[in-house]
């Protein structure tokens, strides 16, 4: 029997075993399950073994690949899915709060107007019950048009409703209340087509009837009203913004880049290695260049928004110009009463009818004292819930939305969150595996990206640009429309502004951008001018009215007496 050479036997055993070894270290096993696991393709493109000389155009090194052409296609659609993905991830919340809180102002306009007609009907059913059927249709005319201001549907003017609702009331406040015989004697008709009730329409404002009352009203509805129509409008913009955002397209430049940022590592079968924080950033900051021009205009876009809810729920209030008008029509009413017999001879004279009534019969209305419903039942009324919930939208509002104020000067570094390793030893650079990127990070927007090593930007992206501008324009009329509007930035932000430009720090530098400190919004007036605020479909024209739109603080001051009059504190 041959002798056994041990010692040949284990070497041939090792040189097996190494070589054995050495194949499962050079497959391409975790590749292809990261392959499958990410859905970027079809697990036959993945080879099983590394191999050289392979044809790729984006992750090319000297040694061996487990990548081939068709996955470096597959890794460009896999980029460009999931970066979109993300950017629609992050501006989710962003969009659900400015649509959800649309929803709320506008539920919260609509309850307090129908509660506000609603509050006006009982006034001539208690009190003035011989008006109330054919003034009906005029209430109704007057809070549609109302809503549809305040949802910014058509070119309603508020004086041109309101006034047209007194001159609408005149006829029947004078044949009826002043001169309760006079409806009788010329029919029940006569306010309808009849000359006298013509006459008297059309020469309401020129007899003054109503004395102040209802050019105080039409002002006081008017700024109050405006305001609320810019918040919708407002709110409109934002919309539109984040939808052009979520449809931001990615350029060549920048997928080529994605990939080598997040698949050419799985090349080398290194499927588990992080981004460097640095190079992330530069490949992010390079992608998104365009979106990040929107800072300065979306800051200063939310400084409006902010602005527009503290003066619906505040300095402008709209619930208390919208329930002030019962208030402001009774006394309208009340005046002409008083004044009855020298309305009745300026009557006479413009229309050249007499009477033949003594105003002095007159039985007198005084004012009814009214008392807000208990909290138990103001289910019962229609719109009761909703008094007092502006100033709580508001506060909430703000709040929200103070968090989004840098979205787009943030954004990378929000979706280099996700890809960034914690506390790791090494890092991926887009080339090898390095223990920290000594490549110059840049900063924010189109102008930083000339010296940015992983992306090259060739320009401004139109689409993102021409948002720009329209944004820029919006929040610059918005200014004409609302003076002092858009100029405050709140304490805690003051000194806080972005750098702009270059950094070299790895963890980054902000986006370029400036804190504006300035005067404190003011509770001046809105401009009577007429103005057009658009963004696309989104029209806005304010009427020049001779009755002013601004709310001065006499008109202010009326308002809280009348209510403090009829609302008595209990």
């Amino acid at each position: 029997m041959p002798r056994v050479n041990v010692s040949w036997i284990i070497t041939v055993l090792a040189v097996e075993l190494a070589t054995l070894s050495a194949a499962h270290a050079h497959s391409c096993h975790e590749v292809k399950t990261a392959f499958q696991v990410r859905q970027i393709g079809q697990l036959k493109w993945v080879p099983e073994t590394p191999a050289t000389d392979v044809d790729l155009s984006i992750c090319k090194h000297a040694g061996p690949s487990c990548c081939t052409r068709r996955m470096e296609e597959s890794y460009r659609a896999a980029v460009l899915r999931d970066t979109t993905q993300n950017i629609r991830s992050y501006s989710f919340e962003l969009k659900y709060q400015i649509s959800a809180h649309v929803a709320a102002f506008q539920d919260t306009f609509q309850s307090l107007i129908t509660f506000s007609q609603n509050h006006l009907t009982s006034l001539f059913e208690t009190t003035y019950s011989s008006l109330m059927s054919p003034i009906s249709p005029h209430i109704g005319s007057l809070f549609t048009d109302l809503s549809r201001f305040l949802q910014g549907t058509g070119n309603v003017s508020v004086e041109t409703a309101v006034h047209s609702f007194f001159d609408s009331l005149f006829p029947l406040v004078h044949t009826r209340i002043v001169n309760p015989g006079m409806a009788g004697s010329i029919g029940e008709d006569s306010y309808n087509g009849n000359q006298l009730g013509d006459c008297l329409r059309m020469t309401r404002q020129d007899i003054n009837p109503f004395g102040p009352h209802p050019k105080v009203m039409a002002d006081t509805l008017a700024s109050a009203l405006r305001a609320g129509r810019v918040l919708s409008l407002a709110f409109g913009m934002g919309f539109k913004v984040m939808n052009v955002t979520e449809t931001v397209e990615l350029s060549k430049e920048c997928t080529r880049a994605l990939v080598r940022m997040h698949y050419c590592s799985h090349c080398r079968g290194l499927t588990l290695i992080r981004a460097c924080s640095g190079y992330c950033l530069n490949v992010m900051r390079g992608c998104l260049a365009s979106l990040s021009e929107l800072h300065n205009p979306w800051r200063q876009y939310v400084t409006v928004l902010q602005d527009l809810t503290h003066i619906v729920a505040g300095a402008h209030n709209l619930e208390l110009a919208l329930l002030g008008i019962k208030g402001q029509v009774e006394e309208a009413i009340l005046y002409a009463q008083l004044h009855g017999p020298r309305l009745t001879a300026t009557v006479d004279k413009v229309c050249g009818h007499s009477s033949n009534v003594s105003s002095t019969t007159v039985k007198m209305f005084p004012p009814t004292s009214v008392t807000p419903p208990p909290a138990n039942s103001s289910q019962d009324v229609p719109g009761a819930d909703k008094i007092g919930m502006l100033a709580h939208l508001h506060r909430e509002f703000t709040g929200y939305i103070s968090r989004f104020k840098s979205f787009f000067s943030i954004l990378p570094e929000t979706l280099c969150e996700g890809e960034m390793g914690i506390d790791e030893p090494t890092c991926w650079s887009g080339d090898d595996v390095v223990k920290s990127y000594t490549a110059r990070v840049v900063g924010n927007g189109v102008h930083a990206q000339r010296q940015n090593p992983e992306v090259r930007v060739r320009g401004a992206d139109p689409v993102l640009m021409d948002v720009k501008n329209r944004l820029e324009l919006f929040n610059m009329e918005i200014q004409e429309v609302m003076p002092g509007v858009g100029h405050r930035e709140s304490w805690d932000e003051r000194g806080s502004g972005e750098s702009s430009g270059e950094c070299d720090d790895e963890d980054g530098c902000e986006g370029s951008g400036e804190s504006v400190v300035s005067p404190p919004l003011t509770e001046a007036g809105v401009s009577k001018n007429a103005v057009k605020v658009s963004f696309h479909d989104l029209p806005i024209t304010q009427n020049k009215s001779s009755s002013g739109a601004s709310l001065s603080m006499a008109s202010f001051n009326i308002i809280i007496l009348a209510l403090a009059l009829h609302w008595p504190l209990i």
